[in-house]
């Protein structure tokens, strides 16, 4: 269960979070679970935070820094997260179906078993991504970087490199 204060702390906007999180750097955020559907969170830092299982379906997450968060099997379908670092996180068994990824580093990121189908990810960088078992059905994967990501046969069979 999330901790009632960051989800507070959270809803009170970006700017008080962030100004939040600077003062505590040390605070291991714990937003595991938490409802926040639809909730803009644009420039946010919750990187290293535990959303695991979190409801994150149609946030703003543009520019997020979500660095080595944990997101496994977080709900973020149809979620913008454009230009989100994503670098080092956690996303096995996560939903991404429908969301938006474009130019978001996901460097080194864990996606075991993440579903990604019609997911827009142009210009993402995957490089050294697991993607053992991941679903890309119908992704937009133009630009996409992929240099070292580890992939199985079903994997690349799904891709659909120029989207259609």
């Amino acid at each position: 269960m999330a901790n009632d204060e960051h989800v507070a702390l959270l809803k009170k906007g970006v700017i008080a979070w962030n100004a939040w999180r600077h003062r505590n750097p040390e605070v291991r955020v714990n937003l595991r679970e938490a409802g926040l559907s639809r909730t803009g969170l644009t420039g946010a830092n919750l990187s290293k935070a535990d959303l695991s299982e979190a409801d994150l379906n149609k946030a703003s997450l543009l520019r997020v820094d979500l660095g080595r968060a944990d997101l496994r099997r977080a709900d973020l379908r149809r979620a913008d997260l454009s230009e989100a670092n994503l670098a080092g996180a956690n996303l096995g068994r996560a939903d991404f179906s429908e969301a938006d990824l474009i130019r978001a580093d996901l460097t080194g990121a864990e996606l075991r078993e993440a579903n990604f189908s019609g997911a827009n990810l142009i210009e993402a960088n995957l490089s050294g991504a697991d993607l053992r078992r991941t679903d890309l059905q119908g992704a937009i994967l133009i630009g996409t970087g992929l240099f070292q990501a580890l992939t199985s046969p079903a994997v690349t069979s799904m891709a659909h490199p120029r989207g259609g």
